[in-house]
């Protein structure tokens, strides 16, 4: 099915964790990303899990629109397609959305946006957790410390390859974020053995190379901006 709505898309004031880890199995990461994409050389792969709590958050409205939606996405970091600002590009391997009208924007535009989900993030006190829920049960579960303070303001683009019609595109996603002050990852888990997800399982020890929590974050949604490689996909 189609959708109505035309790139790129807005969406103003999610609330957003968002992490970078080495993985338990290098090999079952690298495996994941197609050929003619080189992995990351660490083989590092990222999560980003956020919810957006209210309609008049995005951009869309009418039958296609958003709506008040929470999203998990998950996938690896590529080798030789940074962003100016030296952030890797990256390639989507799992993605969870509540929202249907926005899964199958996605979809559309060569995400992964199969199976629905459903994000949760509560922050109580210093205690953030943000869980993915897939078919009614936890799957991931992230719990860090955080203290909000004098939040941080953040800006730059984001860069995700996707595929259409067997060919690779590079869509930017510009944001805007204001950054919790502290930030401190205690637990990261993988719940489900059996779910695709735990290819994508942290190392032990835990080793987080990147990660921030965003009460407030602005983004773009551009749904791919052009083929890998050329001017609009460069």
């Amino acid at each position: 099915m189609g959708t109505s709505l035309h790139p790129p898309q807005l969406i103003t004031n999610s609330r957003m964790l968002y992490l970078v880890w080495v993985p338990a199995d290098p090999d079952a990461v690298a495996k994941l990303v197609p050929e003619g994409l080189t992995p990351a050389d660490d083989r590092a792969c990222y999560i980003n899990q956020y919810v957006v709590d209210g309609p008049d958050q995005t951009s869309s409205s009418g039958d296609d629109g958003f709506g008040s939606y929470s999203l998990t996405y998950l996938g690896a970091d590529l080798k030789g397609l940074d962003t100016e600002a030296g952030v890797p590009g990256r390639w989507w391997t799992h993605y969870y959305n509540s929202s249907e009208p926005m899964s199958r924007y996605a979809l559309n535009h060569g995400v992964p946006a199969g199976e629905p989900g459903r994000t949760t993030l509560t922050l109580d006190g210093e205690t953030l957790v943000a869980t993915t829920h897939l078919g009614g049960q936890p799957v991931i579960r992230t719990t860090a410390k955080v203290t909000v303070g004098t939040a941080a303001r953040s800006v730059g683009q984001l860069r995700y390859i996707t595929r259409r019609d067997d060919e690779f595109v590079s869509g930017r996603y510009a944001f805007v974020a204001d950054v919790a002050e502290h930030f401190e990852v205690q637990s990261f888990e993988f719940l489900d053995p059996n779910h695709s997800t735990y290819q994508l399982r942290p190392a032990d020890p835990l080793q987080v190379t990147f990660g921030f929590y965003a009460p407030s974050m602005t983004f773009v949604y551009p749904g791919g901006e052009g083929p890998l490689g050329s001017e609009h996909g460069s």
